[in-house]
């Protein structure tokens, strides 16, 4: 079976799987980086493992929405019935 594949083939092979293994040794050095900041030696820190990662992207969270209304007229509630009825006789 590796007789039909050329010498190029497998060097690229051989390549592409080094680069696979050196880009997930580096992507996990630099979550721990990310993770533990300047605390991890190499050795277990329970407690930097109960602190969450925070994503510096993305802004901080401000809650739920404030709830908008808005005030109907006695035409726009009238038209409003109406379209709420007949979307109800459309359902059994």
């Amino acid at each position: 079976m590796l007789q039909d594949v050329s010498i190029v083939q497998q060097i690229g092979v051989a390549v592409l799987a080094v680069a696979t293994v050196v880009w997930a040794i580096g992507l996990v050095r630099m979550m721990r980086k990310d993770r533990f900041g300047d605390r991890f030696e190499g050795r277990f820190d329970a407690e930097a493992w109960g602190q969450a990662p925070s994503l510096r992207a993305l802004p901080a969270q401000q809650g739920p929405p404030r709830t908008e209304t808005v005030e109907l007229t006695a035409d726009e509630r009238a038209a409003f019935a109406v379209l709420v009825r007949q979307f109800g006789e459309g359902r059994p």
